[in-house]
């Protein structure tokens, strides 16, 4: 089944997240149907904040040690694209692309000083270039577009998330991913306002799978909590040892 399809299953897809290798060999070796790379876990791994600070040429590296060790279909978290310029993302989606990655995420925020939403038209219309220039050069890949709206909007956030699907979908998305939606309401509300496969992220108050099928959702993230959870857990386990001085906890 293409990845592509696999949006469009009676139940959604679990995407597992992963950051590296062996992250992604417990993905594979637990029979997930695809993995996508955590944008913020890779960050942290390699000693940078989320949001673009590390260079893409880092990132292309571990997608690689990725690709190499994995025969799941994967998506890459690109940010917004490590770079304004469409033509750069297209060039960036092009060398992912080499490397066998068959969708990316791509976010209509980026960090400065802190996250912004980008203006929704100008973001459209780079979607709209990026995409036509894809099929220029005849790569084929999923793209899932991000919008931060129920991250960074406290106001008539429906409103303003419903108005951005409609734009990215003119402007030949695949799919659109809300992160930090949780309440039942509002899901059905966007899954109604698309017929593009809707993606909703772990969240300490996100419904239950069986829930969220019922709701019409089709993509599950998990973004950086599972890679948060095995920290805190390695931290937890280190300090046990460190109160016993003996390493008999780890056995």
């Amino acid at each position: 089944m293409t990845f592509k399809k696999l949006h469009y299953q009676d139940t959604p897809l679990l995407i597992g997240n992963v950051w590296d290798v062996p992250s992604t060999k417990t993905a594979q070796n637990l029979n997930f149907q695809a993995i996508g790379t955590s944008s913020s876990a890779i960050a942290s791994i390699l000693g940078y904040k989320d949001g673009e600070d590390l260079e893409f040429s880092e990132l292309e590296y571990v997608v690689k040690r990725i690709a190499i060790n994995t025969n799941l279909p994967l998506s890459v978290d690109l940010e917004s694209g490590y770079s304004r310029q469409p033509k750069a993302i297209v060039n960036h989606i092009k060398r992912l692309a080499a490397l066998g990655v068959v969708g990316i995420n791509i976010e209509d925020s980026v960090v400065n000083e802190k996250r912004m939403l980008l203006n929704a038209n100008d973001f459209a219309k780079t979607l709209k270039e990026i995409r036509r220039e894809l099929e220029k050069q005849n790569i084929d890949v999923f793209i899932n577009v991000r919008t931060d709206t129920f991250i960074l909007l406290q106001e008539n956030v429906i409103k303003e998330t419903k108005q951005r699907i409609g734009l990215y979908q003119n402007a030949g998305a695949n799919g659109i991913f809300v992160p930090c939606i949780e309440k039942e309401n509002d899901i059905k509300t966007i899954v109604g306002a698309t017929n593009l496969p809707i993606n909703v992220m772990c969240m300490p108050k996100l419904p239950d799978f069986e829930t969220l099928t019922k709701l019409g959702v089709k993509r599950i993230s998990m973004g950086n909590f599972i890679f948060d959870k095995m920290y805190a857990n390695f931290e937890e386990s280190l300090q046990t040892v460190l109160n016993h001085n003996s390493f008999k906890s780890i056995f």
